[in-house]
């Protein structure tokens, strides 16, 4: 990374993160179908590429956050295959956990927010699944992974639009920069 990068990372916004804040102006039917697929569909750790060199980087690092080893490996094999399931690089997942809930799978915003991604529940109600419990973290996972992943194909990679898309500011850069910020300092991996 950049000098140049690492010190327009370091720029942030003290202002909250309020993930998903906002209904989205439209929402169309392939995010919907997409949302409501992976809702549906079991929660499967083993998916995905397991690495153990991810995992016990990880776990030592999540200690901090999540200092049970049990739940701490569970938290690390959902994010890991959730991540891998959306496409998404598991410590963009990290990250976004970090700024969101600070790794509280019961956390609730002023918002309205819930869970460990920080999920509005309007998600439930738009791919028809009311009853779905947002605080499940292995279900907040497969909510908050596909549609970031659905708006950074939107975006065409562009993970800064992306990123303020899920949270609800398109057009603004505080949040991108909190991410990425917690990925530069907490969760960066270069190997």
């Amino acid at each position: 990374m950049s000098l140049l990068m690492a010190t327009f990372l370091h720029s942030t916004s003290p202002t909250p993160a309020l993930a998903a804040a906002q209904v989205p102006e439209a929402l169309p039917s392939t995010l919907v179908d997409t949302l409501a697929e992976a809702a549906a569909s079991p929660l499967d750790t083993e998916r995905g590429a397991t690495t153990h060199d991810w995992l016990a980087h990880r776990n030592d690092q999540l200690a901090r956050f999540v200092p049970q080893a049990e739940l701490r490996h569970t938290l690390l094999a959902r994010i890991q295959a959730e991540a891998a399931l959306a496409g998404l690089s598991p410590d963009i997942v990290m990250a976004v956990i970090h700024v969101e809930s600070g790794f509280d799978p019961h956390a609730l915003s002023s918002a309205g927010a819930q869970g460990l991604m920080q999920v509005m529940p309007f998600w439930k109600e738009v791919i028809g699944r009311s009853d779905d419990n947002l605080l499940d973290p292995g279900l907040n996972l497969r909510y908050g992974c596909t549609i970031l992943a659905y708006y950074l194909d939107l975006e065409n990679g562009d993970l800064t639009r992306a990123l303020a898309r899920y949270n609800g500011s398109l057009g603004k850069t505080w949040y991108p920069e909190r991410v990425m910020q917690a990925w530069v300092d907490y969760w960066w991996t270069s190997y």
